[in-house]
């Protein structure tokens, strides 16, 4: 298997329209999660913060150890920061419901779209179909005058 082999057959696999549409869609979903992350954590969570005491959900955390100076040197605090996990939670719950509300109106209009074609006129006959329908009339015309 030569090289120039294997580039065609890489090009072929990254051309492919799936793999685009994968790379394009991963691409967006960044960004639109960048997004979420700034409504849950600019709009959303402030106002929970205040319904429940003036709380941060990213300053939460439980000090596992407090902050020493060891010969001079000040050791940082051990925390376990589980207001980040709820923060990250909120994120992935409202992202979620997002995307669920998406594909079901993508849903929604799919299955309008298929109604409206099912309601569109019937294809024409073919020549055949005309042809027997002719026949069919002409032999009811020979019964009828019998």
């Amino acid at each position: 298997m030569g090289k120039s082999s294997f580039f065609q057959d890489f090009k072929a696999f990254a051309m492919r329209g799936n793999v685009i549409d994968m790379a394009v869609g991963v691409i967006i979903g960044g960004a639109f999660g960048k997004i979420v992350s700034s409504i849950v954590a600019d709009v959303i969570m402030p106002p929970i913060g205040l319904l429940v005491g003036g709380v941060n959900f990213t300053d939460l955390k439980l000090q596992l150890k407090p902050a020493e100076i060891v010969n001079g040197v000040e050791k940082a605090a051990v925390t376990l920061n589980y207001g980040n996990f709820l923060q990250a939670t909120f994120d992935f719950i409202i992202i979620a419901f997002s995307i669920f509300l998406f594909i079901r109106l993508l849903a929604k209009l799919s299955r309008k779209k298929e109604e409206t074609s099912t309601l569109a006129a019937p294809p024409a006959p073919s020549k055949e179909e005309v042809l027997l329908t002719e026949i069919r009339d002409l032999l009811k015309k020979q019964t009828e005058k019998e």
